[in-house]
């Protein structure tokens, strides 16, 4: 068995079914072997969104996305998909070939030193050095990608590495890493610290991010939230954590978020952060919350509690087993009051919008759009107004929101709804993204195409960089500066070159009419809401 056949064994027996990917000389003897295989490969059509494709996947899986990729330029385009997931602790193994490993350090043919070019922004990276190692690593590199928070791994391999031959495949049943032992479950003195400062409180609230979800804690926090009347607020990533209109969920916080949302975290008496850094999007002044109030700051990464706002009591552990035991503690309170207030807020606090009649709202579309999609649906939100009006309109039901929160990256939508949907086929996936954000992922059309992958997408056209032309007219008094997206193409004749079917609704008056047919069959189909190039978010 040579190296390469020796890297699809470890695939299969972590029992992967999906390789995004687009092959050159240094990673051939992979592509070759695996050929060989049942493991499915999806040729996408640049290497940035094998990565985002690979993270939609992840995230409906629960497991490790994978992405395979050649040397040079190869690994350098996929960096960004990299940093994408690392953000947002996205389990990926990226698989990358290399040159001849002796030749490494001397400047050949598509040579680049891909290890020290992502090293800020993986969990970890391999170059293997000896074909024998390669059960080894891989089995490490899915353990690290998977446990803790979460994260991508990158895997190096040189070409005469992949065609070497192995004396012995076996992989590992068992992995004990001595510098590698995430904290797992909480400790225990400390949830009980968290019982009695509730007990102690009028005005708790729970803010839960992105590691709920990636814990499949969901269930745990809202039936935590539920036995005791505790509300919650989630960031962008935790949008999902709760049902949209369950009663005691309260939206978005942050920049972006719901003026209520931010009021109810602001006037709470203890705050429960859950899965969540104390990042600028969704706490600008991270000194508020602990102002007037005891902060509990629960997270899997040591790193994170405490680097921005000193919490009252620090909690590591993974979010899931600290739930299931708080739910095995007792106090008695009665909040009753509280979720009243919060109420008013809400309505008190509503956001207010004058939209155009000539174009499409995007405000009113999303949240019809949201009516109308099947209850386990998974809404793709790409990086622009679009993500905003995504996060402030769409309602969550039982299945899922996607984004790319902390790299804030366009483009992200369309790869990672293929991704989502190749993982789970029978629910309805749809990417929405700006003609901006669109372009940049328009060529997966033919992926699409290719492997017969029915996305629904929907693409807010406005002819702008629209979030950047809104910040320029608040900065810069409408002074616009490259923004302008005149040129773009016209997307009727560009679906019919794809063969995909096309859809434009100009404004509100049909759009009904027209979600209606872009919903009715899982197929792959484009729509195109013209909106008002002046709207805000």
């Amino acid at each position: 068995m040579i190296g390469a056949e020796a890297i699809i064994k470890c695939l299969e027996a972590e029992h992967v079914t999906t390789v995004f990917g687009y092959p050159g000389v240094a990673i051939c003897p992979f592509y070759n072997s695996i050929l060989e295989s049942d493991i499915r490969t999806i040729l996408i059509r640049t290497e940035q969104n094998a990565a985002h494709a690979a993270s939609g996947m992840a995230r409906l899986t629960g497991r490790p996305g994978v992405c395979a990729v050649t040397s040079g330029p190869g690994a350098t385009n996929v960096i960004t998909g990299i940093a994408t997931a690392f953000a947002d602790s996205i389990p990926l193994i990226v698989i990358t070939g290399q040159v001849n490993s002796t030749l490494l350090g001397s400047d050949v043919f598509q040579e680049a030193d891909i290890t020290g070019a992502v090293e800020s922004f993986v969990k970890y990276s391999y170059l293997v050095r000896k074909v024998n190692d390669i059960p080894r690593i891989f089995k490490e590199a899915f353990h690290i990608a998977n446990t803790g928070r979460k994260g991508p791994v990158l895997i190096d391999i040189p070409i005469d590495i992949q065609n070497a031959t192995l004396e012995k495949f076996v992989y590992p049943e068992e992995i004990n890493m001595r510098t590698y032992k995430p904290t797992v479950k909480g400790n225990g003195a400390q949830i009980k610290k968290v019982i009695r400062e509730l007990d102690k409180s009028s005005r708790p609230i729970i803010c839960a991010g992105g590691g709920v979800i990636l814990s499949d804690a969901r269930e745990e926090l809202r039936a935590f939230s539920e036995k005791y009347r505790i509300p919650v607020v989630s960031t962008m990533m935790g949008i999902g954590v709760m049902p949209t209109e369950h009663p005691l969920y309260y939206g978005m916080v942050g920049n972006n978020g719901k003026a209520y949302a931010n009021k109810a975290m602001n006037d709470s008496d203890l705050l429960i952060m859950v899965g969540a850094r104390v990042a600028d999007r969704a706490v600008s002044q991270p000194d508020l919350i602990t102002q007037n109030k005891v902060l509990i700051h629960i997270d899997i990464d040591p790193a994170e509690i405490g680097k921005n706002a000193g919490p009252s009591i620090p909690l590591v552990g993974d979010a899931k087993n600290i739930f299931l035991e708080l739910l095995k503690e007792e106090f008695d309170d009665d909040f009753s009051d509280w979720i009243s207030t919060l109420n008013e807020y809400r309505v008190k606090l509503a956001p207010k919008r004058n939209p155009n009649p000539e174009y499409v709202d995007p405000a009113a579309f999303i949240d019809m759009l949201s009516d109308k999609m099947a209850e386990d649906g998974v809404y793709v939100a790409d990086v622009g107004q679009n993500q905003i009006w995504s996060c402030a309109y769409h309602k969550v039901k039982k299945g899922r929101f996607l984004t790319s929160g902390g790299m804030g990256t366009m483009g992200y939508s369309i790869p990672a709804a293929m991704g989502a949907k190749l993982a789970a086929p029978d629910r309805q996936v749809i990417a929405v993204c700006g003609d901006g954000s669109f372009q940049m992922s328009m060529m997966e059309l033919a992926t699409m195409k290719q492997h017969d992958v029915p996305v629904k997408i929907i693409v807010l056209k406005n002819n702008y960089l629209g979030m950047v032309r809104q910040y320029q007219h608040f900065t810069y008094k409408d002074h616009y500066s490259v923004v302008d997206l005149s040129g773009s193409p016209d997307l009727e004749k560009l679906s019919a070159a794809y063969d995909i079917p096309f859809l434009r609704v100009f404004n509100m008056k049909d759009a009904g009419e027209k979600l209606d047919a872009f919903l009715a069959k899982d197929e792959a189909m484009i729509m195109e809401c013209i909106i008002d190039p002046m709207d805000l978010v």
